[in-house]
């Protein structure tokens, strides 16, 4: 007897229809390649090698040695929260109450959870290209609309002209990153100023992640969107979002937080308390103890990245038809290989990640999944010497000019395909 459609693989369409992380799929590839003892480099990923810092490390410990961990508040521990309002008061210049905090499981979560909390379904979120490649899935998966404004100049920095003409009456929230994750742009103090003022104006959410707020290079200078608002904190439309996986090089602790109005403070902690209850206690206290400990490690990472910038330009501008707009801040660079593509390769970043990832062993990501079709993100958060031999072999796989053998690992490879 047939009672209807069979219900094969009942799975949501909008489940179904998130994207996959091109970072973790590419690591998890480079991972099994490794696996197989192959001389695998990975430029994919966004992750410092430093050790976590000693204070983070003592301070979790204890809980541990102590056995007493048990549920915490679902926006974090009271001296957490202390540590957080001192960072912000330090970095911001803003005093803000506990109840203006929230304690997520990483920014990335802090980012969800404010999506979640502002956004109706078909509500318009703005988002600048080159964009992280969370936040147009994200906005998705809360039955939103992602807009993309890419600048038509072919730079990576925003222009109010190009986002006041994206903006409807749908428009909830623009996110912005600066330092910016692919492209280490870092955006001019007169254009924070400019869409603090347009949002406050529009009464439209200024989603500010500013996770490598402290990772820039040259004497370029960060200023918080909080700087150029006259109002207070409940208030404003400015929602600030950090964490300690990039400052503090403790990407596997999933620590981040919300600084925003009490309000909207008060709702996600309803949202994460049904979805999570609450962030790990020993890792509140990692974080805590790094936020408390001494800053030297920040600057010391700086310091580190700034000098692997340097060494990245340099091999890039030996790499004839390769643009490439220096990173101001992060450990990104975002080059543009239209060059050297192929007119079947042209608009197919992800095909020239594949390709590298197979003839040279070296992990990047597709510019495709910044929004920017063309180029490729390099991470440059690894050695100097991963750095100046991947390069190399990009080269070698893409470049006619380069010598046609290389060795990858104890293997002698010749490039015949050129």
């Amino acid at each position: 007897m047939h009672y209807g459609r069979k219900k094969k693989h009942m799975i949501s369409k909008l489940a179904r229809s998130i994207a996959e992380s091109p970072t973790f799929a590419l690591n998890e590839e480079a991972r099994l390649l490794r696996e197989r003892g192959e001389a695998v480099i990975n430029m994919g990923i966004g992750e410092p090698k430093n050790k976590t810092p000693i204070t983070a490390v003592l301070s979790s410990a204890a809980k541990l040695t102590a056995g007493d961990v048990k549920y915490t508040p679902p926006d974090g521990t009271p001296s957490l929260k202390k540590a957080i309002i001192r960072y912000t008061e330090e970095n911001y210049d803003r005093l803000v109450a506990p109840e203006n905090i929230i304690v997520s499981s990483g920014a990335k979560q802090s980012l969800f959870n404010i999506l979640y909390s502002i956004i109706n379904p078909q509500d318009e979120v703005i988002i600048l290209a080159p964009y992280w490649v969370s936040y147009p899935e994200m906005v998705k998966m809360v039955y939103g609309i992602p807009v993309i404004v890419t600048p038509e100049d072919g730079t990576f920095h925003p222009r109010m002209e190009e986002i006041e003409r994206a903006v409807s009456s749908y428009t909830r929230a623009i996110i912005v990153n600066s330092p910016n994750n692919p492209s280490g742009a870092v955006f001019s103090s007169e254009f924070i100023a400019q869409i603090v003022e347009f949002c406050e104006r529009k009464k439209i959410y200024l989603i500010m992640d500013d996770i490598y707020h402290k990772l820039i290079f040259d004497g370029t200078k960060w200023e918080p969107a909080f700087k150029f608002s006259n109002l207070d904190i409940e208030n404003t439309m400015i929602i600030a979002v950090n964490g300690i996986a990039k400052l503090y090089g403790m990407t596997g602790f999933r620590i981040g937080w919300t600084v925003a109005n009490r309000k909207l403070v008060e709702v996600m902690r309803n949202v994460q308390g049904q979805i999570t209850s609450c962030t790990s206690l020993v890792l509140q206290a990692a974080a805590e103890g790094a936020l408390n400990g001494l800053q030297s490690i920040v600057e010391n990472l700086r310091l580190t990245f700034e000098n692997n910038r340097t060494v990245i330009v340099q091999e890039l501008k030996a790499f004839n038809g390769v643009r490439l707009i220096p990173p101001q801040g992060t450990f990104y660079a975002l080059p543009d290989f239209r060059a050297y593509l192929s007119p079947s390769l042209v608009n197919n970043s992800v095909e020239l990640s594949r390709i590298l990832l197979k003839k040279a062993m070296v992990v990047t990501v597709p510019g495709k999944e910044f929004g920017m079709e063309g180029h490729i993100r390099l991470s440059y958060a690894g050695s100097v010497k991963d750095i100046r031999e991947g390069i190399e072999r990009i080269k070698w796989v893409l470049d006619p000019s380069s010598p046609s053998e290389i060795y990858i690992g104890d293997r002698k490879l010749v490039r015949d395909w050129l």
